[in-house]
C-alpha cells in the first residue's frame, strides 16, 4: 500500500514537471513569442490571453512582453533655436509594444531575459528621441516660450517629433520605430529652460533695468514732493500776507472806530475812569469767589458808604475828589507836618 502512494505521488510529481515544461500562460497584459531554437516567425506569436503548450527546454522558450505603455525620458540639454538663442529641452516619449515578432528579433540577441531587451529598447529610443528633438532649432525662441497658446508652437514642435520617430525622417533615426516593433504614442516637452549662464546674465539685466527703473521713480517722487512742499509754502506766504493784511484793515478800522470813544471820553475823564473800574470788578470778581479787598484800594472807593453824599444830579465822583475815609483824614493831620 505504501509503495502504491508512493508511486502515486511521484505520478503527480512528473506530470506537474511536465506540465510546466510543456504549457505556458499568457496575461491579459502581456503578448508570447515562442521560439524553436532561438528563432521564430508569425506562427510564434501569442496575442490572445490563456493556456499555450510548447515543447520542452531547450527546443522551445517563451519570451513574454508587457504591452502596457511605457515612458522613456531624454536628460536637460542644450539646444539652439532658429534665431540663434540657447535653450535647455527635456523631452519625453510614450510607446509600447506593438509586434513583439519584430521586437524580439531586434532587441532578441541582447539576452534570454524581456528585462534586458526592454532595457536596450528604452536606450535606442531615447537616442532617436534625443535625434528628433533636433527640430527645435526650426523655432524661434519666442515661439517656444510664450505663455498664451496662440502664440507658442510646442504643441506643433511636439507634433512634429512623433511624426518623425514614426516615419524616420529625422536626423540620426535612421528607420521608423514601427520597424522594431514600437508603437510612439505621443511626444512631449515637459521641461524649457534658460542655461544657467545665460539665466544669471538675464537676471542680472532684469535687476539693472529694474534699479534703473526704481531710481527713476524714486527722482521723479523727489521731485515732486519737492514741487508740493514749494507749492505749499508759497500757498502759506500768501495766506500770510492776506491774513496780516486783513488785520491791519480790521486794526484801521478799529482804530477809527474806537477814535470817537476815545474822544467822548476825554471830554469826560471821570466818566471813563468811573466806566475802567467796573470793567475792572466785572472781569475780577466771579460767582465763587469772596473778595476782601480794604476800601483804600484802587477802584474800591466805589463801596464806600459816602461815596455818592453831596453829588448833584448827572455828576459822578471825579479823579479829583478826596476819596479819604474820616480815619485816613484824622490820621493825616495829626501827623507832624514835615520841616
Amino acid at each position: 500500500m505504501q509503495k502504491i502512494v508512493k508511486y502515486i505521488v511521484a505520478m503527480v510529481i512528473l506530470v506537474a514537471v511536465l506540465g510546466f515544461m510543456v504549457t505556458y500562460t499568457v496575461r491579459f497584459t502581456e503578448m508570447a513569442v515562442v521560439t524553436t531554437f532561438g528563432k521564430a516567425d508569425e506562427n510564434s506569436v501569442k496575442r490572445e490571453p490563456g493556456l499555450g503548450f510548447r515543447l520542452p527546454y531547450p527546443i522551445q522558450s517563451v519570451v513574454k512582453y508587457d504591452n502596457r505603455v511605457r515612458i522613456v525620458e531624454t536628460r536637460l540639454e542644450s539646444m539652439q533655436t532658429a534665431d540663434n538663442r540657447l535653450v535647455a529641452v527635456q523631452a519625453y516619449l510614450t510607446w509600447r509594444v506593438a509586434d513583439p515578432l519584430k521586437f524580439y528579433k531586434l532587441y532578441g540577441g541582447t539576452g534570454q531575459r524581456e528585462i534586458e531587451h526592454f532595457r536596450q529598447a528604452s536606450d535606442t529610443l531615447s537616442g532617436k528621441l534625443r535625434s528628433s528633438m533636433s527640430a527645435v532649432s526650426e523655432y524661434r525662441m519666442d515661439q517656444i516660450l510664450n505663455a498664451s497658446a496662440e502664440g507658442s508652437k510646442l504643441a506643433e514642435l511636439e507634433a512634429k517629433v512623433l511624426a518623425s520617430l514614426r516615419s524616420g525622417n529625422a536626423a540620426g533615426v535612421g528607420s521608423s520605430l514601427a520597424d522594431g516593433g514600437v508603437e510612439p504614442l505621443s511626444v512631449g516637452i515637459s521641461k524649457i529652460s534658460l542655461p544657467d549662464a545665460i539665466t544669471r546674465n538675464v537676471f542680472e539685466r532684469m535687476k539693472a533695468t529694474r534699479e534703473t527703473l526704481a531710481s527713476e521713480a524714486q527722482s521723479q517722487g523727489e521731485s515732486l514732493a519737492q514741487t508740493i512742499r514749494q507749492q505749499a509754502e508759497n500757498d502759506a506766504k500768501m495766506i500770510m500776507a492776506f491774513a496780516e493784511a486783513r488785520a491791519q484793515q480790521i486794526r484801521a478800522q478799529g482804530d477809527q472806530e474806537a477814535a470817537a470813544f476815545y474822544a467822548r471820553q476825554t471830554e469826560d475823564v471821570d466818566l471813563a475812569v468811573f466806566l475802567k473800574n467796573l470793567d475792572f470788578l466785572r472781569s475780577f470778581v466771579s460767582k465763587r469767589t469772596t473778595l476782601i479787598v480794604p476800601l483804600s484800594a484802587p477802584g474800591m472807593w466805589v463801596f464806600r458808604s459816602d461815596a455818592m453824599d453831596n453829588k448833584t444830579q448827572g455828576k459822578l465822583p471825579g479823579l479829583s475828589e478826596d476819596r479819604r475815609t474820616p480815619e485816613q483824614k484824622q490820621l493825616q493831620s495829626a501827623s507832624p507836618t514835615p520841616r
